[in-house]
């Protein structure tokens, strides 16, 4: 047990506070059913954690407002997937939150914290006497020329490939979602697609927050093309698994002529992963199993296999052209 201050500000303000005296080293509570497991394997060791969890600032889901949903980044990933407009209006969002996790994770993981939690990489998880550049910077990537089943097809470099484990942050990017942050320079809002960074030559660098920023709400533009939409996730089992693949689907359709589009995939890449190349592909084609297919080729085309993942690229584009299927018949309803 490696022992650390314990602090559960009344407001945002004291919890930014809180994060900013305690400097470097200090983690965030919200969900914990993250920060609790990299704790116990010695790869996140804070001196000081902020629970936020009490926060009212961080509470609230508003999907009834006319130009915007909005999530508040504590609110529970079991309340988020059971929101009714979501169900009916954004089945995407719904699914990629029911498909992540356990009935009792979604009970306790908030949407905020969802979105920052960190790869299931086993070298990474494992420690020594397997290198990992996430966890020692400059010690190697045991993954690259190692077991790398389960690793990145896009978005990997020479110092990491390993993957980004979330679904509710690829069906967000599929959407243009935004977050907003709040830190000790004040408020800010970051696209969601510029919120998580490519490893490069920094694999311990995942995200763009700045020391002591919150998540304080994810926001998603509303748009009429959610309601054909679907987020599709294959895995090794048919529950409680990370992804193979996934892909987040949306298209509108005008007499069968796809006439917007759009497209994100999981499991496949370092970060959730956009796909414009896919979705210029499928605009203003007829949806069919062979443009969807195209599309998923498309998604793939920069894919980058290792030793032992490169059955995953025709997976892949198989998952996009199954959730463009399911799109389809939703937006054709």
């Amino acid at each position: 047990m490696r022992p650390f201050a314990y602090t559960a500000p009344a407001t945002l303000d004291e919890a930014v506070s809180a994060l900013a005296a305690a400097g470097p080293g200090a983690r965030v509570l919200a969900g914990g059913t993250t920060l609790y497991d990299l704790m116990k394997l010695d790869i996140e060791t804070p001196h000081s954690v902020v629970d936020v969890r009490a926060l009212r600032e961080l509470a609230g889901i508003d999907t009834a407002g006319p130009g915007e949903l909005s999530f508040g980044a504590g609110a529970l990933m079991a309340d988020v997937a059971e929101d009714p407009v979501l169900l009916r209006d954004y089945p995407a969002l719904a699914e990629s939150l029911a498909k992540a996790a356990s009935q009792q994770l979604r009970n306790m993981a908030t949407v905020g914290g969802n979105l920052l939690q960190r790869t299931r990489c086993g070298y990474f998880r494992g420690g020594p006497p397997f290198a990992c550049n996430k966890r020692e910077p400059g010690s190697g990537c045991a993954a690259i020329g190692g077991l790398d089943r389960g690793h990145a097809l896009l978005g990997g470099s020479e110092a990491c490939v390993a993957t980004y484990p979330g679904d509710w942050a690829v069906a967000l990017i599929a959407f243009d979602a935004v977050v907003d942050v709040a830190g000790p320079g004040g408020t800010r809002t970051i696209p969601l697609a510029e919120l998580h960074v490519e490893p490069g030559d920094t694999p311990a660098r995942e995200h763009t927050l700045a020391a002591g920023e919150i998540i304080t709400r994810i926001r998603v533009p509303v748009t009429p093309v959610g309601r054909g939409s679907t987020y599709h996730k294959v895995r090794d089992r048919e529950s409680y698994a990370f992804a193979l693949a996934s892909a987040a689907a949306a298209v509108r359709l005008d007499d069968g002529t796809v006439a917007e589009c759009r497209i994100a995939v999981g499991g496949v890449a370092t970060r959730p992963w956009r796909c414009p190349d896919a979705e210029r592909e499928l605009t203003g084609a007829v949806l069919d199993e062979r443009s969807a297919r195209r599309a998923g080729e498309a998604a793939f085309a920069g894919a980058r296999p290792g030793a032992h993942n490169g059955f995953r690229v025709e997976l892949g584009i198989r998952t996009v052209a199954e959730a463009l299927r399911i799109a389809g018949e939703r937006a054709g309803r």
